[in-house]
């Protein structure tokens, strides 16, 4: 049985009365690279925030490498959180930061750092404040990657990255996480262009979890049909909808069940196309559109209502 490196039961947080987490129970596997998905203000970094302890539960448990990480220093120092708004000491240089973070992190692989810095072309004399947004982020991903934290999170890594150094952030991941592998919970919007990299997916929705399961055994429980809206409707009749859209008379619907030789033969005879579902279509259908923006934890919903 494959181990489990986070556990939490019935975890919540709430703000004055806003709902950021409602109840999330998840057993989240060691040595594996983990989506989480989301609209904005789903409770990504809210729960992100909970399990590094930068915040506590306003109720329920949660354990990170078998113990509570809050004020727990031999757990902290198995836990690198690589934030979208990460902050740094005003004087703060290139040479800082990776200074620093070789302190800290017990399995720091410097060679690693300044691979990635030559190849992010990080400028080595501005101070940090002044970088703009995209170093900001390749400076994130250089910490996080070289920490080789036993247990790390990145939060929206790749803003302001170029398609170029989103493609270099992706390879040396896949790259370091073979050869050390560790946990790694990613958040993300660009779930197309992450999908080769995820093994299993968490997708959250108004603080709640409305899937948890391997990416491949998301796509084949789900497919998409399209054709007549009529025939369409007529097939759907008694199947498990999860969405459905439609023009004119033409229409498409993803079905929350496996493809079987009944179901295709159904299809042919009812004029229907059917075809496999993307991740990013399957979230999509779940209630969780792609947006460009990260997930600031002070966008919640109040308890009934949307902010």
């Amino acid at each position: 049985m494959t181990d489990i490196a986070i556990e939490t039961r019935e975890l919540s947080r709430r703000y004055r009365g806003a709902v950021a987490l409602d109840g999330v129970t998840l057993d989240i596997r060691a040595n594996t690279i983990t989506g989480l998905l989301g609209r904005n203000g789903a409770g990504k970094t809210t729960l992100m925030s909970l399990l590094t302890a930068q915040d506590r539960p306003s109720s329920g448990t949660l354990r990170v490498a078998g113990h509570d990480p809050f004020e727990r220093a031999e757990t902290l120092e198995q836990l690198c959180f690589v934030r979208d708004n990460q902050r740094y000491p005003d004087d703060y240089k290139l040479k800082h930061a990776i200074r620093a973070a070789a302190i800290f992190y017990p399995n720091w692989s410097q060679e690693l750092a300044d691979r990635l810095i030559e190849a992010f072309r990080i400028p080595s004399k501005p101070i940090v404040k002044k970088f703009s947004r995209g170093q900001l982020s390749a400076l994130g991903i250089v910490l996080g990657l070289a920490s080789r934290a036993p247990i790390t999170f990145f939060d929206e890594p790749y803003l302001g990255l170029d398609a170029t150094a989103r493609a270099i952030f992706y390879d040396e991941l896949l790259s370091d996480y073979v050869a050390h592998p560790r946990t790694i919970i990613l958040s993300t919007h660009l779930i197309d262009e992450m999908d080769r990299l995820l093994e299993r997916v968490i997708v959250l929705d108004q603080g709640r979890v409305v899937r948890h399961a391997d990416v491949e055994e998301l796509r084949g429980g789900a497919f998409q049909v399209a054709g007549r809206a009529a025939a369409l409707d007529a097939f759907l009749a008694g199947r498990p909808l999860l969405s459905r859209r439609g023009i004119g008379g033409l229409a498409s619907a993803v079905v929350d069940e496996a493809l079987t030789p009944e179901t295709r033969a159904a299809a042919a005879e009812a004029g229907l196309e059917l075809s496999p579902v993307s991740l990013q279509d399957l979230v999509a259908a779940y209630g969780v559109g792609d947006e460009a923006a990260a997930d600031p934890t002070p966008s919640l919903r109040t308890e009934g209502h949307r902010a």
